[in-house]
């Protein structure tokens, strides 16, 4: 190849790059994390008095911009008529020359039209990208994502089992109780958590995920509490079954 065929080539390169149409990026949203994309996640109202949240990830797939840019999420379908009052959602930004993050949708339980709501049947409502100048639709399973709505301490789903890397919780807790699990939230804190071979971080907020190692941190935490418990009360902790907790 000629010196003046590799240059043009090379100036047509980096015309390509320099006119890049940002415009025209598409946005992927999704809950779960960047190894697995779940098609829904769980909110229960009964885990907070006011406010709480459901975290969600969104990133662009193309090239980041040199200004901020702003995205909204509308939600549609299932029970989002009769949730409206009870969803707060931000203008949510992508930082110049970033591609994406975590973000929150807000859940209100002091907003609810009745205590009862999804006490005895789980709601749904899903969420996409709002129409916007600065986005295209995102790629294939990553166009909207769905919350599950409960209203009552229901058991999680990873409890008893749970999808490699992942681990069930009953590894390190035991069998499952209501109280057991009141409990735990009491004691922890820590709601719909998630534990996972490959995580190296103790707990990370974001994705309410903990090592396998401080899972069991966590497990003589609760040995602890309980024995605590147990110690200053005339009868053990026991269970809805009539069974002493046990971790």
């Amino acid at each position: 190849m000629t010196a003046l065929a590799t240059m043009m080539l090379m100036g047509c390169d980096k015309e390509e790059v320099s006119t890049y149409d940002t415009s025209r990026t598409g946005l992927d949203i999704w809950v779960g994390n960047a190894a697995a994309v779940y098609e829904s996640v769980t909110y229960n109202y009964s885990y907070a008095y006011e406010e709480g949240s459901v975290t969600f990830n969104a990133q662009i797939s193309g090239m980041p911009a040199d200004h901020d840019r702003t995205f909204r999420l509308e939600p549609f379908g299932g029970d989002s008529a009769l949730m409206a009052s009870t969803i707060r959602t931000e203008e949510y930004v992508i930082p110049a020359g970033s591609i994406g993050g975590t973000y929150q949708v807000h859940f209100n339980s002091q907003k609810l039209s009745s205590p009862d709501l999804f006490t005895k049947k789980d709601g749904r409502i899903s969420f996409r990208v709002a129409a916007n100048d600065e986005f295209v639709i995102g790629t294939e399973n990553r166009q909207q994502f769905t919350v599950v709505l409960k209203n009552y301490l229901a058991k999680p789903d990873n409890w008893d089992s749970a999808n490699y890397p992942r681990v069930a919780l009953s590894k390190y807790f035991g069998n499952y109780s209501r109280v057991k699990y009141q409990f735990m939230i009491e004691i922890l804190g820590l709601i719909d958590f998630e534990i996972n071979y490959n995580t190296q971080t103790s707990y990370d907020p974001d994705l309410n995920v903990v090592s396998a190692v401080y899972a069991v941190y966590l497990q003589q935490v609760m040995q602890k509490a309980l024995a605590d418990y147990n110690a200053s009360h005339d009868t053990p902790l026991t269970d809805e079954y009539g069974n002493p907790v046990i971790f």
